[in-house]
Order: C-alpha cells, then sequence, then structure tokens
C-alpha cells in the first residue's frame, strides 16, 4: 500500500496549527509541520517537523517537497510576501486551505483596516492559481484572550479598553475542526466558510467567564484607549494595525455580532461555549 504524501501545516505552533496538527495526527493522517524553531516545537509523536520561513523561499520549497494539501496560517501583517510564498505552494500542492477573517468583504478593493487588507490580499493572490483553495473565514478568536493571562495570573483584575465590546469568540479547536475537514473531505475546494462561537458577549462577561473557569472573581477595568495604543506600540506593534484594532473593537460596542451555524454545519454538533473554551484553558489562567 502507497503512503499518502504527508499534509503541510505553515504556522504548526500557533494556536490554530497546533490544533491542526493534533486533529490531523488523531485521525492518522501523515503531517508535515513548519516553524522557524522545530527544537522547541513540542508537536505530537509521529509528526515531521522541519525548519523554515516564508521570508527563506529555499526553506519553504524544501518544506513543500513531496506535499499535496497545504493548511497555511499567515504570519506577516502584510501580503508582500504572498507572490512568491503562494507560487511556491502552487507548484509543489493541489490543495490549499488558508486560515483568512470573517471581516474580509468581497466587495470592496480597500478593506476597512491593514489585518482584513493583508488577508483579502492574499486570498487573491491564491486566488490567481489553479489550487483547490478553501478560504476558512474565522472571526474573533477566543485564544487572544490569553493576552488576559499574566494579569489573571497574578491578580483579579484585567485592564485594557472597551469593557463592553463584543464578539461570538470561536475555540481554535474549532476553527482547526473546520480546516481538516477542508483538508480531507471533498466539496470545500473554492468556497469561504465562515465561522463565528455560538453567543456574542462582551469583554466584561468573558472576563467574568474565566473566573468562574478558574473558581475565583475576576472583573474588568477599563483602561483609556489612547494608553492602550501608547502601549501596543511601545511593544512593537505597527501603529496602522493597532488604530485597526482597537478601532474594530470599538465598532462593535452596541452592536451585536451576527452568528453562523457553520461550525455546526459542517461537524455536524455546536461550536463550542466560551465557557467551554475558559474551561479548557484554565490552567493557563492560574
Amino acid at each position: 500500500m502507497t503512503a499518502q504524501p504527508a499534509i503541510l501545516v505553515i504556522g504548526a505552533t500557533g494556536n490554530v496549527g497546533r490544533n491542526v496538527v493534533a486533529q490531523l495526527r488523531g485521525e492518522g493522517v501523515a503531517v508535515r509541520a513548519m516553524t522557524r524553531d522545530p527544537a522547541t516545537a513540542s508537536l505530537p509523536d509521529g509528526v515531521e517537523v522541519v525548519r523554515g520561513d516564508l521570508a527563506d523561499e529555499p526553506s519553504l520549497r524544501a518544506a513543500l517537497a513531496g506535499v499535496r494539501s497545504v493548511f497555511l496560517v499567515w504570519p506577516l501583517f502584510t501580503a508582500e510576501l504572498a507572490p512568491a510564498v503562494v507560487s511556491a505552494i502552487a507548484e509543489e500542492a493541489e490543495r490549499l486551505v488558508y486560515l483568512s477573517s470573517n471581516g474580509v468583504r468581497d466587495d470592496v478593493e480597500k478593506q476597512s483596516d491593514p489585518i482584513n487588507q493583508f488577508h483579502a490580499d492574499v486570498e487573491r493572490e491564491i486566488q490567481r492559481t489553479d489550487l483547490a483553495w478553501t478560504f476558512v473565514r474565522a472571526g474573533g478568536f477566543a485564544a487572544n484572550d490569553l493576552a488576559w493571562a499574566e494579569e489573571i495570573r497574578e491578580g483579579d483584575v484585567v485592564r485594557a479598553p472597551f469593557a463592553e465590546a463584543a464578539g461570538a469568540m470561536i475555540h481554535e479547536a474549532d476553527i482547526a475542526a473546520v480546516g481538516v475537514r477542508a483538508l480531507l473531505d471533498d466539496g470545500y475546494a473554492g468556497t469561504k466558510p465562515s465561522l463565528t462561537g455560538p453567543e456574542v458577549l462582551t469583554n466584561a462577561e468573558r472576563v467574568a467567564l474565566i473566573g468562574a473557569a478558574i473558581g475565583r472573581p475576576v472583573r474588568f477595568d477599563e483602561q483609556p484607549a489612547a494608553q492602550a495604543r501608547q502601549e501596543m506600540i511601545a511593544a512593537g506593534w505597527p501603529a496602522d494595525v493597532v488604530d485597526g484594532i482597537l478601532d474594530a473593537h470599538a465598532d462593535t460596542i452596541g452592536t451585536v455580532e451576527q452568528t453562523t451555524s457553520t461550525v455546526a454545519d459542517i461537524l455536524g454538533r455546536p461550536a463550542r461555549t466560551y465557557r467551554e473554551w475558559a474551561e479548557d484553558h484554565a490552567a493557563d489562567f492560574r
């Protein structure tokens, strides 16, 4: 019996990529994981871990050798490298699942913020190829709330902007599960599944649910947005990206995000709730 080619996961050590790797291995699929530092990858047994960097084309091409399917998480804030990266993938692979954003609008050339812009630009580059592509367009990642972990471990207050900013945050394992189905099953080529969690919650409500998961009260203390902006820029974030993030969060105040049933439609079970996510990550906050 001929062994099936490995599926390459680019961005294999991030929150979603790590789950894609684990779920593929759980189905007995051969996986090759590309990461900048294989020594610290800590991926499941049986995974072929290779060094690679999207900015280093020879390493990318080496990682792609013999691969027919790719899961791609874009690690950059611009699509400057997209033509070379997508071309290299298209020369070797047949199927590409790209983790995108459900904020991308197909009816405009210029997106509303830099993050959705680079996703739209990468999507556009992929669509120029003959790849059988799927764009997994995810909404707000629950895992982004791990940014609160240090504060919660050290105290009982999260200080951040926009207590009433709200979103239908999605568990990274559900994003990965949809990606795995697009990698393994037929019928997803040329589709753009839009994913959300099952419920809209404010920042303050999510902090309270984390507190419930770890067994002690945690509250949200609203920080001025201007102060948060200064701190993010000082930490190395590009100013235009920071402004896009803050503006997007501010825009959710007083609005109700439309949830989708896509996770349930594809997986045959409900999307995980935020409470479940908080319980899954309780150790990160203790």
